[in-house]
């Protein structure tokens, strides 16, 4: 495989000037309203198909990139971009408009390109980092939403589009002699790998993430300079530099994300990331001035960013081996969650004159996904400590209060002979040897009810019948009320010793 830092630095490339296509039309459009005439709704339409398109496109694309490579998927990509960037050049109707922003779409679809190979050239713990790093090549979006206007105001709308094709030449041409040639591909069907993770409730938990984190920062890319022109009167260029210094904050800060979720517990992260954009959602759905929508608009810039970085933390630690599959999927959400708020913004707007409504909205999917980080912090704690049990030498069996065998651990099967499905439902009198009499076991319990635990050499019986010695130890599980919920076995076979 090539070189890391190359493959980062050209992929990044890639995904910038993909970005900066994707924006095209929301970023032009008060200009392009001066020669084609279009309503409100058709406005809200054609802003928002670049970002359905390359929604969905992120799904097949993150596949492919993990089965063929970057280099081909990124030089494909590219090639088709210079269809619609002419296309759009020479637009004079609203149906022109919406076939060039179908094929538009592709430039945000190249994002699952990235997180699907770059991790390949990482270890672990670099990967939230890496994708970070990856994800900064959003910037393209402020690129073109701070750029595009300016140089339209001096040539024309028009003749600003043309100037994209070489600018696609130009990276397609570095991706062709750069790409990696030998990254490692991975062969696999792409129903095989659907069926594989679509049940896992935790892709769906992720993608409810990033719906929520990317989706705020697409929506907010694409309808802050209407909005900003339309109910603070701002001038498409001082709009065009406000909606980039967002786009910036929120992407510079997405590698910072990525490297807390390396550094420290990616659900904490998300925990604080989730309760700013549930106060920033109601801060905006008050319909302030401009100086709080600064404030609250600033506010998501910043949450959001850190949770684009952290979600992708979480990608390869749960699925990977479906990495290209599930990136796919993710990013797809994400792009989704763009999709639907200029449409939504637009429709509240015209119902009830402001936009407080769909603020609220956000602020309360913000809410909802706020409460599930929480049950999959304390999910991962139980499976954390489900592994140690199973992981242990020493055999381990759990029974109720009642004396109800809950759950055993593999060490266990290994030393008595019975499985799990077993030995769940009996009681541990199916060890007993015959060899210790009641006033042994009555001893033993009183000392547990006495001390909470229970120490000492006893000898049981196998499922085949044959006899051991072990070292066995017996302690209480109590509750935050101090009641007795479960009692835990540990022992070990020292009959070799005996």
């Amino acid at each position: 495989m090539g070189k890391p830092s190359v493959q980062l630095s050209l992929q990044t490339s890639s995904l910038i000037v993909g970005f900066m296509i994707w924006v095209l039309l929301s970023s032009l459009m008060s200009y392009i309203q001066e020669d084609i005439a279009l309503t409100s709704g058709q406005v809200s339409v054609v802003t928002a198909i670049p970002v359905i398109l390359g929604s969905l496109l992120r799904i097949p694309i993150g596949f492919y990139a993990d089965r063929f490579g970057a280099r081909i998927i990124f030089l494909i990509s590219l090639l088709i971009l210079l269809i619609p960037v002419f296309l759009i050049s020479v637009a004079d109707s609203f149906s022109d408009l919406v076939i060039g922003g179908l094929l538009l779409g592709v430039g945000g679809a190249v994002f699952s390109i990235g997180v699907t190979s770059l991790p390949k050239y990482y270890p672990k713990e670099k990967h939230g980092f890496i994708n970070g790093v990856y994800g900064v090549g959003n910037i393209g979006t402020a690129i073109t939403a701070f750029g595009a206007p300016i140089l339209a105001e001096s040539i024309g709308w028009q003749s600003t589009v043309r100037l994209y094709l070489f600018l696609l030449i130009a990276i397609a041409l570095l991706v062709f002699l750069f790409g990696d040639r030998k990254e490692k591909k991975a062969k696999k069907s792409m129903v095989d790998e659907i069926k594989g993770v679509y049940r896992n409730v935790i892709l769906w938990f992720l993608s409810l993430f990033y719906f929520i984190t990317f989706g705020s920062f697409v929506a907010f890319t694409m309808f802050l300079p209407s909005l900003l022109v339309g109910n603070f009167g701002l001038s498409p260029v001082d709009a065009g530099i406000r909606t980039a210094v967002f786009i910036i904050i929120a992407t510079l800060l997405r590698p910072i994300g990525g490297l807390l979720a390396d550094k420290f517990n990616a659900f904490v992260i998300l925990l604080f990331v989730f309760a700013g954009v549930t106060l920033s959602g109601i801060i905006l759905s008050f319909s302030p001035d401009i100086f709080w929508y600064t404030i609250g608009a600033l506010n998501v810039a910043v949450t959001v960013g850190i949770g684009n970085g952290t979600v992708f933390k979480l990608v390869p630690l749960y699925f990977s081996k479906q990495a290209g599959i599930v990136n796919g999927v993710v990013s797809a959400m994400g792009g989704l969650g763009g999709f639907f708020p200029p449409l939504l913004l637009t429709a509240v707007n015209n119902i009830t004159g402001q936009h407080a409504i769909a603020f609220m909205l956000l602020s309360e999917f913000a809410l909802v996904s706020f409460v599930i980080v929480i049950f999959m912090y304390y999910q991962d704690k139980v499976n954390i400590e489900r592994q140690i049990i199973e992981g242990a030498a020493e055999g381990i069996l759990i029974t109720n209060r009642k004396g109800i065998i809950v759950n055993v651990n593999p060490a266990f099967t290994r030393i008595t002979g019975y499985a799990k499905e077993e030995a769940v439902g009996n009681t541990p009198k199916i060890l007993r040897s015959g060899k210790h009499d009641d006033k042994f076991y009555d001893n033993m319990w009183n000392s547990i009810k006495k001390n909470g635990h229970w120490e000492g050499e006893i000898w049981n019986k196998r499922k085949n019948g044959e006899l051991f010695h072990e070292r066995l130890s017996i302690s209480e599980v109590k509750n935050d009320r101090d009641e007795v919920i479960y009692y835990v076995g540990r022992f070990y076979d020292i009959t070799k010793g005996k």
